[in-house]
């Protein structure tokens, strides 16, 4: 099937699977609205559509550090326990929506505190969410499988205490690890206490680099501090020239690191320039194991559909590329080999059979 052939209607009947999502960036306008309200909380608007037109615009400022205080108004209504139930069910129901099958979601519970909850307190109230979000996806016909991701902050000191609960956590719905927050100026390895760690208690964990920082904090990330993926690293580019690979990008293909790209982001924070030059199809067509994300779905006003749907119209991604990076994803995902062997078997081969 060619590019031109695939419609969206299609591509959103597709099964999918995400490894890059925000928790506290995919959230649903009207719930922002009706939160806020109840926490007392100051929105630009109360208007919903015109919610999400104002995140749109405001993440397009090209500036990582800008994108993420978008994040101020998601997180103030994300304090308290029914927040965060609310927040996690219906982020299940969008991914199952959206024809995700496989979806790892990610957040940092010490942005969570500020209502009165522990750390332990919020991890547990988000899992109750996501249970009960994949206990009404799977009644609608559509069973989605999430696993969490919990993040540390790399600006501040308490990313110790978030691999803490991943390892607390990881037989109760916890898959890994990941630290997030503005890349350039803190170093990976200002944390590696915390990577020791989780490597000992055989905790698998991905490192947000190559993105606002470039090459060197790939390698940091990689050889440093042992991360078995790489958040969006769309700038392992510059050990690229002219086709042949540098010692980073090589170890990256050959040792199959999956790179969770996430092309209408780094649009945002300038991080790449178009969707048709985007550094996910000339990876690919390197051999790189890439993944297709969407980071934060209200904040950049996207969903897996549009993703695949842009790379279909705008970089001539075929049916065999939408299930390749699929397959990538699932390969790569932070769950047992046999679960994901039978996802990639039993649901998104056959799905692709068209």
């Amino acid at each position: 099937m060619t590019a031109s052939r695939i419609d969206i209607d299609t591509i959103r009947r597709l099964p999918k699977a995400v490894l890059h999502d925000h928790l506290d960036g995919g959230l649903r306008p009207t719930t922002l609205v009706e939160l806020a309200d109840a926490a007392g909380h100051t929105l630009p608007t109360t208007d919903p559509d015109e919610l999400a037109a104002w995140y749109y615009e405001a993440a397009n400022s090209g500036d990582l550090v800008r994108y993420i205080a978008t994040f101020e108004h998601t997180l103030a209504v994300m304090q308290t326990r029914e927040g965060l139930l609310r927040t996690a069910e219906e982020y299940v129901l969008d991914l199952a929506e959206d024809g995700v099958v496989y979806g790892e979601v990610r957040y940092a519970p010490e942005l969570l505190v500020n209502g009165g909850l522990a750390l332990s307190e919020v991890v547990e109230t988000v899992q109750e969410g996501l249970a009960a979000g994949m206990a009404k996806a799977a009644a609608q016909g559509t069973p989605v499988r999430v696993g969490t991701l919990l993040c540390g902050m790399r600006m501040f000191d308490r990313v110790r205490e978030a691999a803490d609960l991943a390892v607390a956590f990881r037989d109760a719905g916890v898959v890994g690890f990941d630290i997030a927050g503005a890349e350039d100026g803190f170093p990976p390895a200002d944390h590696l206490a915390a990577f020791e760690h989780l490597r000992v208690e055989n905790v698998p964990f991905t490192i947000h680099a190559g993105e606002a920082h470039g090459l060197p904090s790939i390698h940091q990330a990689l050889q440093v501090c042992g991360a078995q993926r790489i958040g969006h690293g769309v700038r392992i580019t510059e050990d690229i020239v002219d086709g042949k690979l540098g010692r980073v990008a090589g170890w990256v293909r050959d040792r199959r690191i999956a790179l969770e790209m996430c092309p209408t982001s780094n649009l945002q924070t300038g991080a790449a320039t178009s969707i048709a030059d985007h550094p996910i199809t000339h990876l690919r067509d390197l051999g790189f194991r890439v993944t297709l994300n969407t980071d934060n779905r209200l904040v950049s006003g996207t969903t897996m559909t549009r993703e695949m749907s842009l790379l279909v119209d705008e970089a001539g991604w075929t049916l065999d590329d939408l299930r390749t990076v699929t397959v990538n994803s699932l390969k790569s995902a932070f769950i047992p080999f046999d679960e994901r062997a039978a996802l990639i078997r039993d649901v998104v081969l056959p799905g692709y059979e068209l």
